[in-house]
């Protein structure tokens, strides 16, 4: 079956000089605590009557169509243009072009933004954030799609500050990108995105810049090596795993030799312990924090960060058959330790613990960060838009916190609690897969058992990696959340 080819195009933002002949304008509004809303450059036909006539407030995301003929086509609110309002503002105009677009297909499909005096690059940027992540969409579908916003001018006038707005609104493309990616693989539909299939379409999408290189290993060398929990897993589906493997490996790297590994179950059942089929048709986004791995490194490589860094992703289809694995069977892992199984629906961590375990045991990395949709009971503690990050080790913890507030999204830290850390040994294996207590905690103390001792964190992102409404630049589907952490979180150790 044909569907969309990774990564989906996404509208080119240029910073220039001046405006273009003919190109739609969009004037920028802010909200005003003592009065009517302030009107931009661009904005002299927005005169008072039409703004009192539209209800105009130039609160954040709000988008007025101009008057009829009038040059400025678009008024878009920044509110108190803080990062979140700006990066809001961008993703309404590009859906508002884009719901224009729909229902007229020859009104245009480039803009115009003449951005004022004050505007910093960081606000650039989210605009410039908000503009290609806002409009996104996945669908497979045999209609012909209505046009879509190409192209965005960001107008300004001063050379030293257009150049450093068209720095960072570069920079911010390349990470609009890698979240854009981690979009596309994990809408992808499941009849298609099979382990190989990820592993194929990810290293493609990612590319080969100078100094990256990517291997994917099939179930031969998986049952050659001993990886007995990604095997056990993919058991039961006909189309067996596979484990990617990325590394970065800049000239004259400087910092930690960091790993990075995601969870990549291409779909879950739940296997033998089956999910109720409410809500089984998300399971095709279960690879997201995989996704979200694979797309960082490929962003860290294309902006030449030099931090050496080890990239693995585990892929595996979580099925039910005779030859899916059972509650209590016990797994042989990657480097010799055994797992009593207790819920075959619990099934990301039995992966993760290879990988990470071939990651410190093989590949020398200096610390570890995991990424998956590992748990309901993460939804149930933060919902829906707040990844929940487990770490001890606390100069860790606030390096990734610290990226996950430049990258704008949200994690918070939740506590490994040392008298649940004795319920992860089992009596018949060396760890039991799911200790009593609280669910995403445990599972955590479960994967710190893998990890060697190296400082390591884990995202539990079952919340945030998918949304059912839009919001800022999030569509509904797969959000993307994570990629941008990650590639802010290796870029600290550079700066």
């Amino acid at each position: 079956m044909p569907t969309p080819t990774p990564p989906t195009p996404l509208p080119d933002v240029e910073v220039s000089a001046g405006s273009a002949a003919g190109v739609p304008v969009a004037v920028l509004t802010r909200a005003s605590d003592d009065g009517p809303a302030q009107i931009g450059p661009g904005g002299d036909e927005l005169g008072p009557a039409w703004a009192e006539a539209v209800g105009l407030a130039g609160k954040a995301g709000e988008v007025r169509r101009g008057p009829v003929d009038a040059a400025a086509r678009w008024a878009v609110g920044v509110g108190a243009g803080e990062p979140k309002h700006w990066r809001g503002a961008g993703a309404a105009l590009a859906r508002a072009v884009n719901a224009l677009l729909e229902t007229r297909p020859d009104a245009g499909d480039a803009v115009q933004v003449e951005l004022p005096a004050d505007v910093d690059a960081e606000q650039a940027a989210w605009f410039a954030t908000g503009l290609r992540l806002g409009g996104y969409r996945y669908r497979v579908t045999g209609e012909d799609q209505a046009p879509r916003l190409r192209s965005v001018r960001l107008v300004v006038s001063e050379r030293d500050r257009r150049e450093r707005i068209a720095a960072a609104v570069k920079r911010a493309g390349v990470l609009a990108a890698a979240t854009a990616l981690t979009r596309d693989l994990a809408n992808a539909p499941s009849n298609v995105k099979d382990p190989a299939w990820l592993a194929k379409s990810a290293v493609k999408a990612i590319g080969k810049p100078k100094g990256l290189t990517a291997r994917i290993h099939d179930e031969k060398w998986l049952a050659e090596h001993g990886f007995g929990g990604l095997l056990a897993v993919g058991g039961g589906s006909s189309r067996p795993p596979r484990l990617v493997h990325v590394t970065w490996s800049p000239p004259n790297a400087v910092g930690p030799h960091i790993g990075l590994v995601g969870k990549g179950i291409t779909f879950d059942t739940g296997g033998i312990s089956i999910k109720p089929n409410e809500g089984m048709h998300l399971m095709r986004t279960d690879m997201a924090g995989g996704a979200a791995v694979l797309a960082a490194i490929g962003a860290i490589a294309r902006l030449g960060l030099p931090i050496r860094v080890t990239a693995l992703v585990p892929c595996a289809e979580n099925h039910v058959s005779g030859s899916s694995y059972r509650p209590g069977d016990v797994v042989r892992h990657y480097g010799g330790k055994t797992t009593e199984i207790t819920n075959t629906d619990a099934e990301g961590r039995v992966v993760l613990a290879d990988a990470l375990t071939y990651a410190h045991q093989d590949l020398g990395v200096d610390l570890l960060v995991d990424v998956a949709t590992l748990t309901g009971a993460m939804k149930v503690s933060l919902g829906t838009r707040i990844g929940g990050l487990f770490t001890d080790d606390d100069a860790l913890a606030d390096r990734i916190s610290a990226a996950s507030t430049t990258a704008g999204e949200s994690l918070w830290r939740m506590p490994l609690l040392d008298h649940l850390a004795a319920e992860v040994h089992s009596d018949v294996a060396d760890v039991r897969q799911c200790p009593p207590g609280p669910g995403a905690i445990t599972a955590a103390l479960f994967l710190r058992e893998f990890t060697g001792g190296l400082p390591w964190a884990h995202l539990d992102i079952a919340g945030p990696a998918r949304a059912d409404r839009a919001y800022a630049d999030v569509v509904p589907g797969a959000t993307g959340f994570a990629a941008r952490t990650l590639v802010e979180f290796v870029a600290s150790y550079g700066s």
